[in-house]
């Protein structure tokens, strides 16, 4: 018995699949535009480097179990408000001084 090919998607189905990677990418953007703005608040807090903000981020993210994007959403929100739940404030305080400062390039040594 030979097998029967999958039918082709309805143009309905197609449309449907089309709008949901749509959203998805949508999502993806603003996701990273959110953690690039972040990075750039802790590059310019902490002196570091982007890279170095880059693994700031993470080791929020990973040391409090808060997804990477919501921490940058609270780091955004503390730059407008000076708010921050208690614990991200102390990762990050704490995962700046593993990471910098790092010396400004002409500055004399601190």
């Amino acid at each position: 018995m030979a097998a029967v090919p999958d039918e082709p998607a309805s143009e309905a189905d197609r449309i449907f699949e089309l709008q949901e990677e749509v959203d998805q990418l949508k999502e993806a953007v603003a996701s990273h535009a959110v953690v690039d703005q972040a990075i750039g608040m802790v590059v310019a807090l902490g002196r570091l480097s982007p890279d170095q903000g880059w693994e700031v981020l993470k080791d929020v993210s990973q040391h409090t179990n808060i997804k990477l994007r919501s921490v940058a959403d609270f780091i955004l929100v503390w730059g407008r408000t000076g708010e921050m739940p208690p614990e991200i404030r102390a990762e990050l305080e704490e995962a700046l001084d593993r990471y910098g400062p790092t010396q400004i390039p002409g500055a004399p040594p601190e």
